[in-house]
C-alpha cells in the first residue's frame, strides 16, 4: 500500500505546485498566500509519504484530498484534478490493501512449506 499511496502523493505534490504557479496569476491574491497555503500542501504530500502506514495516515490522506478538491474554489481546474486524484487515492488503499494481503498470505504459505532446518 505504502508504494501506491506514496505515487499519488508524489503526483500531488506536484499537481500542488503548478496550481500555485497558476494561482499566482490571481490579482486577488497575494503571492505570499499562495505559496504558504501550496508550501503547506506539498510539505504535507511529502510527509504523508512516509506516515501512510501508520494510524491516522490514510485519514491524513482523505483530509488532503477534501482540501486538494476545495482549492478548486480558487483555480477552477482543481476540481476536476482534486476528483482524479481523490480517485486515485482510493484505488491505491483499496487496492494496496489487497496486494499487502495477498503478500502476507504467500509469506505464510511459504513460510508452513518449509520444513524446519532444526
Amino acid at each position: 500500500m505504502r508504494t501506491l499511496c506514496s505515487s499519488t502523493l508524489i503526483g500531488e505534490f506536484f499537481v500542488i505546485g503548478f496550481a500555485g504557479l497558476v494561482a499566482m496569476k490571481d490579482p486577488d491574491l497575494a503571492m505570499s498566500t499562495v505559496w504558504t497555503v501550496s508550501g503547506i500542501a506539498m510539505f504535507l504530500c511529502l510527509l504523508l509519504c512516509g506516515l501512510v502506514t501508520r494510524p491516522g495516515g490514510v485519514a491524513l490522506g482523505w483530509a488532503l484530498q477534501v482540501a486538494l478538491i476545495a482549492s478548486g474554489f480558487i483555480v477552477p481546474t482543481m476540481f476536476f484534478l482534486g476528483v482524479v486524484f481523490a480517485a486515485l487515492w482510493w484505488a491505491s488503499v483499496h487496492y494496496g490493501r489487497k496486494v499487502d494481503e495477498a503478500k502476507a498470505r504467500f509469506a505464510a504459505q511459504a513460510e508452513s512449506s518449509t520444513p524446519d532446518a532444526a
